[in-house]
């Protein structure tokens, strides 16, 4: 790749790591980015999920404290996201590059609805937990649709979060803040899960993969200072208006 691949690379990742700490939705611009400077869409998806890994950590991390009292939830949870995003990496290497272009302007369509969607599924769902209480859980009822979220992970990723939150929000009575940081956890188990298996399948652009993780990790320092200047629910539409754009160009090509 040539000096030029690679700047661009690093501004796509840099804008990613900014929308991921300001709206999510990041992968919509890193995974066409990728493909559009001539990656196979496989390599580029693997590549995409192990270079921005260390970002999950860090929304893991923030939100540690009100992890304290779940742990019996995670017992469960982390388990199914692990595996799940294991059986993603395989279903993944499975499909072959061609079938998995053919369905990829499928998936960036479902991944820039889903985000679509974001902001009225955690008003659903913080409306619902404010009406319940939070005097029971339903864990096992989120079992299997946990275990298709982390699989759907694994294999693509984008949109993930909001599958998970909906889940979540429909199954266990808690607080909106103590369910985000249980869907951060899950989140950082299926894609730690995936890109540690996608390590050993010789699919990752390691110079590529290096260069997005430190421009992602800057573009979050930078999406947290100008947190405040930024209306999340316009950049949310502008990202789902390109991920749109982006699924209608595959479409027809």
């Amino acid at each position: 790749m040539e000096i030029l691949d690679y700047v661009i690379i690093g501004v796509a990742a840099l804008a990613a790591g900014a929308i991921n700490a300001l709206a999510g939705g990041g992968t919509l611009i890193t995974f066409p980015v990728l493909t559009a400077l001539g990656i196979p869409a496989v390599v580029a998806n693997i590549t995409n999920t192990v270079a921005l890994c260390p970002g999950y950590l860090g929304g893991a991390l923030a939100q540690r404290e009100d992890l304290k009292a779940q742990k019996k939830r995670l017992v469960y949870y982390v388990p199914i996201g692990v595996v799940g995003g294991i059986l993603g990496g395989i279903l993944l290497l499975q499909t072959g590059e061609k079938l998995f272009r053919e369905i990829v302007p499928y998936l960036i369509l479902v991944a820039a609805l889903l985000l679509a969607v974001s902001d009225p599924v955690r008003k659903f769902v913080n409306n619902r937990l404010t009406r319940a209480g939070a005097s029971s859980d339903h864990i096992l009822w989120s079992v299997v649709p946990v275990a298709f979220a982390a699989v759907y992970g694994g294999y693509f990723g984008a949109g993930l979060s909001v599958i998970v939150i909906a889940v979540l929000g429909l199954t266990l009575n808690d607080s909106l803040t103590k369910l985000n940081a249980l869907k951060q956890v899950i989140s950082l188990s299926v894609n730690v899960a995936a890109a540690v298996f996608f390590v050993f399948s010789g699919n990752v652009l390691w110079p590529v993969a290096a260069v997005m993780a430190v421009f992602a990790l800057l573009g979050g320092m930078l999406g947290g200072r100008i947190a405040s200047k930024v209306k999340p629910a316009t950049l949310r539409w502008l990202v789902v208006g390109i991920g749109l754009t982006v699924a209608l160009y595959y479409f027809l090509s």
